[in-house]
């Protein structure tokens, strides 16, 4: 029996038996009182979890038919990443309001979009990959932004590399981005890239940088990347609200994703005192703390530095545009004689660190398909290659523990857009001005995409003809 100064008493003689009783004992009184509860609940969870994605793989999915766009923009067809900030909010309208029957009975789960970079041997390709329901949607934001564009059905290229790894030709390695910090920070977006340079250029494109690792690759080699964006609601945005509340009560930084299973449990029992002493001290509880301390208590906590000032704006200003579910993740795939991801993984990786501020967030790699500590014949390297292949195919969010995060129409249209004219990148594919011949004189260098068309069969090689009918020298 503990006795407080408040005029109650604490009896703890339950749990000093419980503690004298062996771990069978005690496992089994903790399910008698209510253990039983949490095992249910995780059984349902796991199971409705199950069903849900049984009902959409075989009611839902199943039916849907992806395609592949390849998007050309003429090569001085001026526009500033806004334009393409204005595409992604006109995707937003894919948003589908998915009820409890649409969920657990038929399946339905909201379509996304990816928006691809590739370069195959060297060349540089945009693509929007969509659902067919959607194909109309994803023309009409195009053209409204850019209309002399050139969009065009393509195959899928990722059928180009193989499935299943070890592989007798093809080696791969991917990586999976993820933010330094909560999705409530914004990253550095291409406001932050206007500045003077010349007379008559003030942005520095960080798409220069970006595109300058696709060129690194050669005969042979193969180097994607994908951003995965699926429209969600504005619960994020409450969030965003409180963690701005919580930095302007005093709360800190607040950096990090705060941690998750048993500790996001254990750190609100752990603060438990802490809190009451506040709420007792708040009340006049506590007769040793005078008006005046209490005041100047007050005062210390409504401080509000210029750094915390500046984080809340930086966050108001994202949750006041459209969200987006986001993933952004790169593969190298290339033939066993000229493998080397180095030349360009380690680039990207670079490239995204302009986007890094350092009171906020920034994109950085997850994981990859490259296993430190690996056992004997690389086998968790061979089954993180094997399952991030299958993820990046499938264009799927989830990969491993990282489930996608919250990038609004300003971050993304900074990190994908169609590079303005001074971006000088080798045979990056942009359309013409005017479909006409050009002049007979003028010397022409003809690259050939490696993109096939959709529905375009590949010609067949003429057979040669039999020897009673060749001609007689």
């Amino acid at each position: 029996m503990f006795s407080t100064p408040f005029g109650f008493s604490l009896d703890f003689s339950f749990w000093q038996n419980f503690l004298n009783l062996p771990l069978s004992e005690q496992a089994w009184q903790l399910f008698a009182l209510g253990g039983w509860v949490l095992i249910a609940y995780f059984f349902i969870k796991a199971g409705a979890e199950l069903w849900v994605k049984y009902r959409q793989e075989t009611k839902y999915v199943n039916h849907w038919e992806w395609i592949v766009l390849a998007v050309d923009i003429p090569a001085m067809f001026i526009q500033t990443p806004k334009a393409v900030e204005q595409i992604f909010a006109h995707l937003s309208g894919a948003a589908a309001h998915i009820n409890v029957r649409d969920k657990f009975w038929t399946g339905k789960k909201q379509k996304w979009f990816t928006l691809e970079i590739i370069s195959i041997e060297g060349y540089i390709q945009f693509l929007i990959r969509t659902e067919k329901e959607f194909l109309d949607l994803v023309y009409a934001a195009l053209y409204a932004q850019y209309p002399e564009a050139e969009i065009t059905e393509v195959e899928d290229y990722v059928d180009n590399i193989p499935d299943h790894y070890p592989d007798s030709d093809y080696d791969v390695m991917g990586v999976d981005f993820t933010l330094a910090e909560d999705e409530v920070y914004p990253i550095r977006t291409y406001p932050g890239f206007e500045y003077k340079i010349s007379k008559d250029e003030v942005f520095s494109d960080p798409m220069a940088a970006l595109l300058e690792n696709f060129t690194r690759v050669g005969h042979g080699e193969n180097f994607w990347m994908h951003i995965i964006i699926e429209p969600t609601g504005s619960g994020w945005k409450e969030k965003g609200i409180e963690k701005a509340k919580e930095l302007l009560g005093g709360g800190g930084h607040g950096h990090g994703h705060g941690g998750g299973g048993l500790m996001a449990w254990v750190r609100p029992l752990l603060a438990l005192p802490s809190t009451l002493f506040k709420d007792i001290a708040h009340h006049g509880l506590l007769l040793e703390l005078g008006e005046e301390e209490a005041h100047e208590e007050h005062g210390e906590e409504a401080t509000i530095t210029p750094g915390i000032k500046k984080t809340v704006e930086a966050i108001e200003e994202k949750i006041s545009k459209i969200g987006f579910k986001s993933k952004v993740r790169a593969l190298y795939a290339a033939r066993h004689a000229v493998f080397s991801p180095n030349r360009c993984i380690e680039g990207l990786v670079g490239s995204m660190n302009q986007f890094h501020i350092q009171s906020s967030n920034a994109i950085v790699p997850y994981m990859s398909t490259h296993a430190h500590y690996d056992t004997k014949h690389h086998r968790k390297s061979l089954r993180l290659q094997n399952t991030f292949v299958k993820a990046f195919k499938k264009r799927k969010m989830q990969w491993k523990k990282s489930n996608g995060y919250i990038l609004n129409i300003e971050e993304l249209a900074t990190v994908w857009h169609f590079p303005l004219p001074f971006v000088k990148t080798p045979l990056l594919h942009k359309a013409g001005h005017k479909r006409a011949e050009p002049p007979s004189e003028l010397p022409v260098e003809v690259t050939e995409s490696p993109l096939k068309k959709k529905g375009e069969s590949v010609p067949a090689e003429p057979a040669e003809a039999p020897p009673s009918e060749l001609p007689y020298a």
